[in-house]
């Protein structure tokens, strides 16, 4: 903390994969950033599983190489077993686009995250971990910089043009200007664990995501292999559900296995290796993206129910087209809401299909039956798997299902 300049081109609040993206992406455009990140890494985060989508952004960090040198193990599928025990046929991402972008990874957080924080310093980010981000200053509506305490206890003021909030779901901005929004659909929680030597698939099926739904459809199991012969499993359900009156997490988390012979058969021959964790209130999103000289990105501007892994997928878009605008607008002397947030529209649209699809499951889609009627939006749905959300053609998806919705009630008149 002794070196902490004074004033600055642009400070980023978190080291997550969010802020390490919009870091690195302005200092390779020349902008002195200074990133400040609260823990030291390596630190545990849940969120292992990355989609395909991902790789266009990590290829602009640099990154795929260090990936592929890497331990993680290769992901190039996912499947969904449903209430009674039936698994679909995977959808397997080089059948849809034969690039190098359908093999993926399964990644340990801690790692993969401080391989990021690392790889935006090579870049010629600063980096500040342990170290505290107090308040965001402003004058008037706009961020004029951060007030910070190191370990030495000392407290101290960055000023900056632009103030980006990489800070995850605690986002101090979202909740400073009481920004956030929840949302009623997807009241959600979870609650997970990790095993040692547990099932998993051989060849190009071993690191694949599989989805299991709990009898009568009241949530859901994530299955995720991940390196040193470790997967982590978890279940999603309604926070009522999950925690209104059902005694401790691990005694939930037991039942909730018991009540899914397909995920249960999975770990049965395991060792349980990790404590249970648990989080609540898992959908929301910011009013806003962006105001005068400050900027929301990952979850701090939004989180998405898990259900299709798409939380590092939105943590790098975001962090990337808000480099971009911030870039532009340091070039252009132009530090507004109106430039900051001019990827906002179009970034929230997609992030809105996914949501779309993700109740659509909450709701009873059936993947197997939709793609036999629908044998046009095979590709479709596994672009919106893959997270290639932003293109306005998938919205025939929705239409298709609300037609399809339509035949059934219809039918039952």
């Amino acid at each position: 903390m002794i070196d902490t300049p004074k004033t600055t081109q642009v400070v980023v609040i978190g080291g997550g994969p969010a802020g390490a993206t919009v870091s690195t992406i302005l200092a390779q455009q020349g902008v002195r950033v200074e990133l400040f990140e609260r823990e030291k890494f390596p630190r545990f985060h849940i969120g292992e599983s990355l989609i395909p989508e991902t790789y266009w952004v990590l290829k602009r960090l640099n990154m795929i190489p260090k990936l592929r040198e890497s331990a993680f193990i290769k992901k190039y599928s996912v499947q969904f077993v449903s209430d009674s025990g039936k698994e679909s046929a995977p959808f397997y991402f080089h059948d849809n686009k034969d690039h190098d972008c359908s093999q993926t990874w399964q990644v340990r957080r801690s790692e993969f995250d401080e391989m990021m924080l690392r790889n935006a310093e090579e870049h010629g980010v600063r980096t500040h971990e342990g170290t505290r981000v107090l308040d965001v200053l402003f004058e008037g509506d706009r961020a004029i910089g951060i007030q910070v305490m190191g370990e030495d206890g000392e407290k101290r003021e960055v000023r900056a043009d632009v103030v980006v909030d990489a800070s995850g779901q605690s986002s101090m901005l979202l909740n400073k200007l009481k920004l956030r929004v929840p949302d009623p659909t997807l009241n959600k929680g979870s609650i997970w664990t990790y095993y040692k030597g547990a099932y998993r698939g051989e060849g190009r099926d071993e690191g694949a995501t599989t989805v299991l739904q709990v009898e009568d459809k009241k949530g859901w199991f994530w299955y995720i292999p991940l390196h040193d012969d470790m997967v982590s499993i978890g279940v999603v359900g309604d926070f009522d559900y999950l925690f209104k009156g059902r005694g401790s997490h691990e005694q939930v988390f037991a039942e909730e296995l018991e009540r899914c012979p397909a995920a249960k058969m999975r770990v049965e021959n395991a060792e349980q290796v990790t404590k249970i964790f648990a989080t609540k209130d898992f959908t929301y999103k910011s009013k806003q993206a962006a105001g005068d000289g400050w900027v929301l990105i990952g979850d701090a501007l939004g989180f998405l129910d898990p259900l299709y892994s798409s939380g590092v997928l939105l943590a790098l878009k975001s962090g990337e087209l808000a480099a971009d605008a911030i870039a532009e607008g340091l070039i252009k002397g132009d530090t507004s809401r109106a430039q900051l947030s001019n990827w906002e529209a179009d970034y929230m649209v997609g992030m809105e299909r996914m949501r779309k699809l993700v109740c659509e499951y909450y709701d009873g889609f059936n993947f197997g039956h939709f793609v036999r009627r629908f044998p046009n939006h095979r590709g479709d749905i596994t672009d919106l798997l893959i997270g290639d959300l932003f293109k306005e053609s998938l919205d025939q998806v929705f239409i298709s299902i609300d037609s399809l919705k339509a035949e059934a009630a219809a039918m039952t008149k």
